[in-house]
């Protein structure tokens, strides 16, 4: 990515109070200010900057960060990684490229890892407003982030309690006593005192226009009500208001800039109100507006095309302009935030060429690229074959990062210089959970991983310079969350000085400072200043004792961090920090460095912000309190000494401070206000009058870069040019920090070590318990040559030459023949089950062997196999469709001429399951045996598993069969649920059974007016036999709970009554048996009575039958019957009649079913599978045959796991075959009016 392309996350922001100023420095971002003097619009919303104050002070311990997909961070990192902009409004224009409006990195996971999504006004501390502008989490690590605040150049101490007389007396030891005065003018924004948000455009580098957008945010309506604009020609002095040129009436949201042309200037009016925007092509003096017909949330310039922009909606579309937003094009939809980049010069080929993550139309994210102007379907490509995971996609500078996770882990690949994609390897057992790209400055990438063990804290990687193999450069490096959630890690790159690094490491609970000039070979603590602020000897040895950083950048660009170094003034460096032998947030002090970090000094006691001025040859510092101020500091010595100077007659609530961004006309504006309802205040401070020449070649000396006495610093002897301490001299913009280079001879600090090596104590690299050397020439064919590693490799832009350089390089050999071994085969997703007829990628990997000469078979356990000379055309994985349901066994077979390796993978094709319907009998008996079965739609759906719960079992039981049996030991309703799990599918039906120790049955049916209104689906029955039940307990009066009625599927319409005993009758068995004959003797004498009816419908009266059975009428349409047929009937008959006269004449008992439990010998009857809970999906009648055959299946099913069918049992399915129509067409069956107990049947 092009330096300085990236516009939104180039200043962090931080959110202060409700009412702030957001500010557009140099670097487009824009930034909140807090009015200090402003109430609060309700006490209950605290002060974000007291909160601020107070988590430096007792941090709280930061909350684990997410455990799932972790989107990376993009944008040019050089510092704190995911320090993502907490900015509530995408910000404008920037550098080239610059994005216009939040990116994020960190998920979401979610997620992610970034804050809540904000809204177009402040996330926090105000409740937020409605998410139409919000960003999805934003980049971490900025463009040039940690090399200080681009707009404001400088850092803040950490906020620390008043000491009283501390700043008086600092006066006491400055240059005199006169007051001193900077030229300064003040200009009162009037008629915005209600407005309590701002943007500000200065584009610097010679132009003296300014523009200013504010706004009145009305949080209860989530939208802005009020604007103004107001544009200044002469570097703040005055202000035209500019409300009559956009519209009196327009509502304006927005201020962006074009990152190539400063004169260009886009603003976007409030989407409640309409949707446009208005251009100007002419530094804010004119504009023309546009009407849109979508929301924009975000916008990405180009890095050298001016006209060409990339907008970002709401509804996730990516749009693409090339007249500067007169014209859109809808480029792709379902684009994830913040995931779509430009091409970058010299390594894309096509400058419009763009690309982003989206969601495809199979459902999953890919990795794609189009050009805006040919951006259809048949011309985009996709990189990157298979899908990765969301959120995932980071195009910086010469790398492409990716992730993809598959078997419960992330697995991270990197294009480098838009070659093929590989695999980053990280050592074997990191096992990373997190992984945050910091930087990929020089060639190089530094990324923070967390670890499997590690909770707060990450360890960091330096790479090659493919961005593939990583090394180990520190442990446990501290991390805390942002405002926003989003993790922030405790690592700082020192500007204008390549190799040197500072980052917080937490050792036995105590976080501590260190330092690395050779980019993370050696780290070291800081070394404590020898005085105070005072001039009073501090006492502090190492290792026990030394200097503490916070290393945290300013979340806003108009209040500096707390940490700060700046390109032009190589070598000094500004950090709020503390001494001890811990990191501490109370008791901080604010320290400089002017020699790279190998001295320190104290120069102030208190929170001071501290700017750089006029190229970094002047510091100017001004005190960060609650209290109106009117005084600065400036000091020409590297600060030494201070002189005080007021800016201001009229002591000012200063709210935020912005340097000129071309930093070369020293001037300064200060923002404000003068009480608590003034208007805004902007106060023009120009620095001017403190310099009393130009330097010239006297005022210069030579700085020799050094660490610790050690002149060689990443492989070469520099001396700058600086600017003498006290010369008070303007450096002009001409002034050159002339470096001085020389390489020097290669030691041992210049050399890390390889991938898969350690550095033990005798600092040698040996391997690692995991690594074999020699796999790393598994890519080498015989013949030809490898690099074989030493085990160092020299540190990426280390520039030594010579001396140990031949030893530790590594050395060419010729590649060694080697049999396959280690052999893996897997699938791309890494299940191990597939869908029937889609395909399924077969990934084949060696440990060991000669790629190019091993011959590759692979068999798909389906009769078909495949066969490849090397490994070159499997590389992108093997594709296959499986036509049928089951379990394959898939072998792959390598061979060469030294032996041979095979590996098995077994994989499950499954076809998706649509419907389960639990087959159970509506009544058991307490302790038999119960025959339940599930019933699974499409029947060929493969190897399925079935998840069985009974009753209030925690632990289901797990089977590969459809049924199961089991025994019911309690009486009452039991429920049945079963799961069925197909691949990644999983449906599940329930069912109710009553479990009692005896029962009797009766079948019914009803007046043929029924069949007419009968649908025949489960929900119908249902009710139909609810109603039968109250229709039953109002004739009869029995009560509720001791019938139960179920309907069967198809027609005539038949069901089965239950008739159960009383609660609790358990203990007294023979006069429960004797109530329950007088309950069948009341419900038969109503049903034979015909007293037992109910409505349907009006005009339809249905009556339910006892159903009897009976040998005439028999209606057949038909015109004759064969003689077959006949015999068939009547043996059938006469068959029935034969069980029933031996059943009667044995048990001497009614015909009437009784089921009881009384001795061992007489086994469980299965009742017909009625439901009365239907919660499986809805299966017609065309899905299973005819209701014939469904009435076969469904009494086999009855009848399973009955050892000795009782003749009850055989009479009970005799009478139900005739009564639906077994004999033959339609049975009409004349109810009898013999008693109700069923002892005799009539005609």
């Amino acid at each position: 990515m092009e330096k300085g392309t990236n516009c939104f996350p180039t200043c962090h922001v931080v959110f202060l109070a409700w009412t702030w100023l957001l500010l557009l420095s140099w670097c487009c971002t824009g930034a909140e200010i807090t009015c200090r003097s402003c109430s609060s619009p309700s006490p209950s919303w605290p002060s974000s900057s007291s909160r601020l104050r107070q988590e430096q002070r007792q941090p709280p311990p930061p909350p684990p960060p997410p455990r799932g997909l972790r989107s990376w961070p993009g944008g040019r990192a050089r510092g704190s990684a995911g320090a993502a902009a907490a900015a509530a409004e995408p910000l404008p224009g920037g550098e080239p490229g610059g994005r216009a409006g939040p990116r994020g990195a960190a998920l979401r996971s979610a997620g992610a890892g970034g804050g809540a999504p904000g809204g177009r006004g402040p996330a926090a501390p105000p409740p937020p407003p409605r998410t139409r502008r919000s960003s999805e989490g934003r980049r971490a690590l900025p463009a040039g982030g940690s090399r200080g605040v681009p707009a404001a150049e400088g850092q803040r101490g950490a906020r620390a309690q008043p000491r009283g007389p501390a700043e008086e007396g600092r006066a006491a030891r400055l240059r005199g006593a006169e007051e001193l005065r900077l030229g300064s003018t003040t200009f009162a924004l009037t008629g915005d005192a209600a407005h309590n948000q701002a943007m500000v455009h200065w584009s610097g580098h010679n132009s003296s226009v300014i523009l200013i957008l504010t706004k009145l945010y009305d949080f209860n309506l989530g939208s802005v009500t009020e604007s103004s604009l107001w544009r200044s020609t002469d570097y703040g002095t005055t202000y035209e208001k500019l409300n009559d040129k956009v519209g009196l009436k327009t509502v304006l949201s927005y201020l962006y800039v074009s990152p190539t042309n400063k004169r260009k200037i886009m603003l976007l009016s409030d989407p409640e109100i309409e949707s446009s925007i208005l251009i100007s092509s002419d530094e804010g003096a004119t504009y023309q507006k546009y009407r849109l017909n979508f929301y924009i949330q975000s916008l990405l310039f180009h890095p050298k095309q001016e006209e060409w922009i990339l907008a970002y909606s709401l509804d996730q579309k990516l749009y693409s302009s090339m007249d500067f937003g007169r014209k859109w094009q809808l480029m792709h939809e379902r684009v994830t935030p913040n995931r779509f980049y430009w091409s970058v010069t010299g390594l894309d080929k096509e400058p419009d060429l763009v690309h982003m993550e989206a969601r495809t139309a199979d459902g999953h994210t890919h990795y794609l690229t189009c050009r805006i102007q040919e951006c259809s379907e048949t011309k985009r490509s996709g990189p990157f074959s298979r899908s990765i995971d969301v959120s995932s996609l980071v195009v910086q500078d010469e790398y492409i990062f990716i992730q993809v996770t598959a078997g419960g882990r992330a697995n991270y690949y990197v294009s480098y210089r838009r070659e093929p994609f590989a695999q980053i390897k990280l050592p074997k057992y990191s096992l990373p959970k997190d992984m945050h790209i910091i930087s990929t400055d020089e060639n190089q990438v530094f990324a923070a991983v967390q670890e499997w063990n590690q909770n707060d804290t990450y360890n960091l990687y330096i790479s090659d310079t493919r961005g593939v193999y990583f090394t180990l450069a520190l442990e446990n490096v501290k991390s805390s969350r942002g405002l926003e959630g989003n993790i922030i890690i405790d690592l700082y790159e020192v500007a204008g000085i390549k190799g040197i690094f500072l980052a917080n490491r937490k050792i036995d609970d105590q976080i501590k400072t260190f330092i690395t000039y050779n980019k993370g070979r050696d780290w070291r603590l800081l070394q404590a200043p020898d005085t105070d602020v005072r001039g009073d000897p501090v006492v502090c040895q190492l290792p026990f004792c030394s200097l503490h950083l916070h290393l945290q950048l300013s979340e806003n660009p108009y209040t500096s961090g707390s940490i700060s170094s700046k390109e032009t003034a190589p070598g000094l460096l500004v950090a709020t920090g503390n001494i001890g032998s811990e990191l501490s947030y109370t008791d901080v002090g604010v320290f400089i460095s002017a020699d790279g970090g190998n001295s320190w000094r104290q120069i102030f006691e208190e929170e001071y912000n501290v700017w750089f001025l006029d190229w970094g040859g002047a510091l100017v510092a001004m005190k960060h309190t609650s209290v109106p101020v009117r005084h600065m500091w400036v000091s020409f010595d590297e600060g030494r000494s201070w002189s005080r100077y007021s800016f201001t007659s009229t002591p000012l609530f200063v709210d935020g401070s912005l340097v000129d961004p071309g930093i070369e006309t020293q001037i300064m504006t200060v923002f404000g206000h003068f009480s608590l309802r003034s208007e805004w205040q902007l106060v023009k401070v120009d620095y001017k009058s403190v310099f009393s020449r130009r330097c010239n070649k006297d005022d210069y000396q030579t700085w020799h870069l050094h660490n610790q006495g050690e002149p060689c610093v990443m492989g070469e002897r520099k001396i700058y040019k600086k600017r003498k301490p006290g010369a008070q001299c303007s450096l002009g913009r001409d002034y050159s920090k002339t470096v001085v280079s020389e390489p020097c001879v290669c030691g041992q600090g210049d050399f890390e070590c390889d991938y898969g090596y350690e550095r033990h104590s005798n600092n040698q690299c040996v391997p690692a318990f995991w690594f074999s050397p020699s796999s790393l020439s598994k890519d080498c064919s015989i013949g030809q040559s490898y690099l074989n590693s030493t085990g160092y490799r020299r540190i990426v832009s280390n520039n030594c030459t010579d001396g140990l350089r031949e030893k530790y390089m590594a050395k060419m050999e010729k590649c060694p023949g080697k049999a396959p071994r280690g052999l893996h085969i897997l699938t791309t997703d890494g299940k191990l089950v597939t869908e029937q007829g889609h395909n399924a990628t077969f990934i084949i990997l060696m440990e060991e062997g000669d790629l190019q000469r091993t011959n590759i078979q692979l068999d798909f356990g389906d009769g078909l196999a495949v066969s490849y000379a090397n490994f070159s055309p499997v590389e992108d994985g093997i594709r296959h469709v499986y036509k049928s349901a089951g379990i394959f066994q898939v072998t792959a077979y390598a061979e060469n001429s030294l032996g041979s390796d095979t590996a098995v993978l077994f994989l499950h094709v499954v076809c998706p399951v649509e419907h389960v319907h639990l087959s159970v009998p509506f009544v058991a008996i307490r302790n038999k045996d119960v025959n339940i079965t599930a019933v699974v739609w499409p029947s060929q759906a493969g190897t399925l598993t079935y998840f069985w719960w009974f009753g209030n079992s925690t632990k289901p039981l797990i089977t590969l069969e459809s049924s199961i049996s089991y025994i019911f030991a309690v009486e009452g309703m039991n429920t049945v649920t079963v799961q069925v799990a197909a691949g990644n599918t999983l449906i599940q039906d329930t069912k109710e059974i009553a479990v009692h120790e005896y029962f009797q049955s009766q079948l019914l049916s009803f007046s043929p007016n029924l069949d007419y209104h009968n649908p025949d689906i489960p929900e119908w029955r249902q009710d139909i036999g609810k109603v039968i039940k109250r229709a039953l307990a109002q004739v009869t009066g029995i009560p509720d709970e001791q019938i139960l009625v179920a309907v069967f599927p198809g027609l005539p319409t038949s069901a089965e009554l239950f008739i159960l005993p009383h609660k609790n009758t358990t203990e007294r068995r023979k006069s429960s048996e004797a109530d329950l004959e007088q309950v069948v003797e009341i419900l038969f004498n109503a049903l034979n009575q015909n007293l037992v009816q109910f409505e349907l419908k009006p005009g339809v009266e249905v009556i339910v039958y006892v159903t009897q059975l009976t040998l005439a009428p028999l209606v057949d349409s038909s015109t004759g019957h064969s003689s077959s047929a006949m015999l068939m009937l009547l043996s059938v008959v006469f068959v029935g009649l034969a069980v029933f006269l031996v059943y009667k004449f044995k048990r001497k008992i009614p015909w009437i079913n009784i089921y009881a439990q009384v001795q061992h010998d007489k086994e469980q009857e299965m009742i017909g599978s009625v439901s009365q809970s239907e919660n499986a999906p809805k299966i017609t009648l065309s899905e299973f045959t005819d209701p014939e055959e469904l009435m076969d299946k469904e009494l086999d099913t009855r009848m399973m796991g009955e050892r000795q069918p009782s003749a009850g049992a055989f009479f009970t399915v005799w009478v139900r075959m005739l009564v639906t129509g077994v004999l033959g067409k339609a049975a009409t069956v004349t109810p009898g009016t013999g008693r109700a107990s069923g002892t005799e049947i009539r005609s």
